[in-house]
C-alpha cells in the first residue's frame, strides 16, 4: 500500500500470540494484493481498469466499498474513493486493514498492542500496566517538532495532511485541492472511521467543529492554513 506497517506488543509472547502475529501479517500483505493501486494486478487496480468486474472481484472488495460509500456519507461528501474519476479507496483501506489487524491481535489473546500503518495508529489496551499509550503529533509548520501528544487506552489515532506528503488531497466537490488545512488529526474508537473522517477537515477546514461534533465518539485536532489553530 505504499507505507511502513509495524507491530508493538506489549504482551509476554505465547504460541497462539506469535501464530497469531503471522496471521496479522498475512493479512496485510492479502490486503495489499487485493488493494494496492500500485499493483497492476490488484483487484483495485483491475476493476480501474475495466479487466476485472465487481461480480468477479473477492466479496470483501465489494464491502469495503461500501464502507467507502457509506463514509463518503458521512464526511458530506470530503472523502470519495474516486479522486479525480479514478477508483482509489486507500484512504478507508488503510485504516480498515490495520483495525483488522489489531482485532487478529486481540482474538489471540493480546489486551495491549500498538498497529500502526504509516502513522495511523489503532491502540490496545495500555503501554504499560496503568500507563497509557503517548503518541506524538507532528506539527506541520516547525518540522522536527511536536504539536501535541494524544494519550489513552483502546484508541485509533489517524492524521492526514502535508507534513509528510504535500498538498495531495482533492476537494471531491470541486476537483482542486484541498487547502484549508495543514494537518487534520482525528482520535477515536475505530481507525476505519479516524482514517476516513481525517480526509474531511483539510476539505471543510471551519466547518470541521460543528461536523466532527456529531459524530459520537470522534474528535477533531485542526492545523489550519491559517496561523490560527483549531479544535
Amino acid at each position: 500500500m505504499g507505507t511502513v506497517f509495524s507491530f508493538d506488543i506489549r504482551d509476554r509472547p505465547t504460541p497462539a500470540l506469535v501464530s497469531a502475529l503471522r496471521q496479522a501479517v498475512a493479512w496485510l500483505h492479502h490486503v495489499d494484493r487485493l488493494f494496492s493501486t500500485y499493483r497492476p494486478d490488484s483487484a483495485v487496480s483491475r476493476l480501474a481498469h475495466g479487466t476485472m468486474t465487481l461480480d468477479e472481484a473477492p466479496n470483501v472488495v465489494a464491502r469495503v466499498l461500501r464502507l467507502c460509500e457509506e463514509a463518503e456519507r458521512r464526511t458530506r461528501g470530503c472523502f470519495t474513493p474516486r479522486p479525480g474519476g479514478r477508483l482509489d479507496p486507500s484512504g478507508l483501506v488503510k485504516g480498515w486493514a490495520v483495525e483488522e489487524a489489531s482485532r487478529i491481535l486481540r482474538a489471540a489473546g493480546a489486551a495491549n498492542t500498538c498497529v500502526n500503518g504509516g502513522g495511523d495508529l489503532q491502540l490496545g489496551g495500555e503501554a504499560s500496566p496503568g500507563t497509557p499509550w503517548r503518541v506524538g503529533i507532528a506539527d506541520p509548520r516547525r518540522p522536527g517538532r511536536l504539536l501535541t501528544v494524544v494519550t489513552g487506552r483502546d484508541l485509533a489515532i489517524a492524521t492526514s495532511g502535508t507534513t509528510e506528503r504535500g498538498c495531495h488531497i482533492t476537494d471531491p466537490r470541486t476537483g482542486a485541492p484541498a487547502t484549508k488545512a495543514l494537518s487534520a488529526t482525528v482520535t477515536g474508537p475505530h481507525l476505519t472511521w479516524a482514517d476516513a473522517y481525517a480526509t474531511a477537515p483539510v476539505v471543510l477546514g471551519p466547518e470541521t467543529r460543528q461536523w466532527i461534533a456529531g459524530i459520537p465518539g470522534y474528535r477533531a485536532l485542526i492545523v489550519p492554513a491559517s496561523p490560527r489553530r483549531e479544535n
